[in-house]
């Protein structure tokens, strides 16, 4: 059964942000005080809970980056509750983490957000199938039950199949799918959507039944956005437009982005320090899941050509071209229009980078190769 409540969840995002513009002129970000040792204390508002999607951040606290910048960084969990965009442009916290379509939706509902750090250079979004049902490509899908998050996490899925000459509303059977992958596991769904770097990885820590082991890459077929040619920007830090007017604010958002790159650079050249990092922070999955997580979306972030944190505008054009065109399954797209100018810049993770460059770390990782994860049954 196809089912409507992606519709008022999509709507309940976007209404998210609007229901504190009333607040926005009134409120800037939230006021930074000082600890006793001189650090200005800061808020990042993360999207989801703590896990190794955030291990840069984790790790720029845990090995005082951010204190070297004269810091102190407060990481607020996330939840299917808070819209971080939303948090950031109420003045709930001075810096988010958002994906940048979404982020883009609540900045045309009125938020004054602008991406100043595009950390995911990369999709992570990818359809799975077992392998046995032939589905090696978005036209395969034709006739198959295709589940999806909502929740404004479709767009990829959507945009893949109209380039492939399906109607998503007719030529598939859409299936709303929770934040798990029992419904595939199940054989409820055909294809589901999973993270690279979380969904994916919990397939692979679940016994086969019919083997008695865990399942392997070769039990499963993967569409990749990427190589579909409809990836979307995911993860990137986000500030408030209207306070980066502000000199000190200004400045402050160069040293958190110096600090938080720094952070992900560390996870590039460590994962197994930040795996054990993001355990200690609370994670409730666990290490051998998280070490999986911390390589997967290092894929997403190294190589960065331009540095990390610089946006590719080939990118980001892609993204908001998809975001005005492709309709979801109730016919609502992400944008109406372009964004404007100050939706994203780069001047201050130019700065940044410069910053780290005379610290002598590499920003590019232009020979980073990901290193094998072997995983446990339930991520252990």
């Amino acid at each position: 059964m196809r089912s409507t409540t992606h519709k008022y969840r999509f709507r309940a995002c976007l209404a998210a942000a609007v229901l504190g513009l009333a607040a926005l002129t009134a409120c800037s970000t939230s006021d930074s005080t000082t600890t006793a040792g001189g650090l200005t204390k800061v808020k990042l508002q993360l999207q989801w809970f703590k896990q190794g999607q955030f291990a840069g951040y984790l790790a720029a606290v845990d090995q005082g980056f951010y204190k070297e910048q004269g810091l102190d960084v407060d990481i607020l969990d996330g939840g299917t509750d808070i819209v971080p965009q939303t948090v950031l442009a109420q003045g709930q916290a001075d810096y988010a983490i958002a994906w940048v379509p979404k982020a883009l939706a609540s900045r045309e509902a009125g938020a004054g957000i602008t991406d100043v750090a595009q950390i995911y250079q990369r999709s992570g979004t990818k359809q799975v199938s077992f392998k046995t049902t032939g589905i090696n490509g978005p036209a395969d899908l034709r006739g198959k039950k295709v589940g999806n998050w909502g929740y404004g996490n479709e767009f990829e899925l959507f945009a893949g199949m109209t380039k492939a000459g399906l109607d998503p509303a007719k030529d598939v059977k859409l299936v709303q799918q929770q934040f798990d992958m029992n419904a595939f596991l199940s054989h409820d769904i055909d294809a589901a959507q999973a993270m690279s770097y979380n969904e994916y990885a919990q397939l692979l820590e679940v016994k086969n039944p019919a083997t008695g082991k865990l399942y392997t890459a070769d039990d499963f077929n993967l569409i990749d956005w990427n190589d579909q040619g409809v990836a979307m920007l995911q993860d990137a830090i986000w500030a408030n437009t209207a306070k980066l007017k502000d000199s000190k604010y200004a400045d402050q958002t160069v040293k958190f982005i110096a600090a938080s790159l720094k952070g992900w650079a560390f996870c590039r050249d460590n994962v197994d320090k930040c795996r054990d990092i993001t355990v200690a922070a609370g994670s409730t999955l666990g290490a051998s899941h998280q070490e999986w997580q911390i390589t997967e979306v290092n894929k997403l972030i190294w190589p960065s050509p331009s540095g990390i944190g610089m946006v590719d505008k080939a990118a980001w054009d892609r993204t908001v071209a998809i975001a005005k065109t492709t309709r979801n399954q109730e016919g609502a797209t992400v944008l109406t229009k372009d964004p404007d100018a100050d939706a994203y810049t780069t001047e201050y993770a130019g700065k940044a980078l410069d910053l780290l460059k005379s610290q002598g770390v590499d920003v590019t990782g232009s020979s980073y190769t990901a290193k094998p994860v072997t995983l446990t049954e339930g991520g252990k």
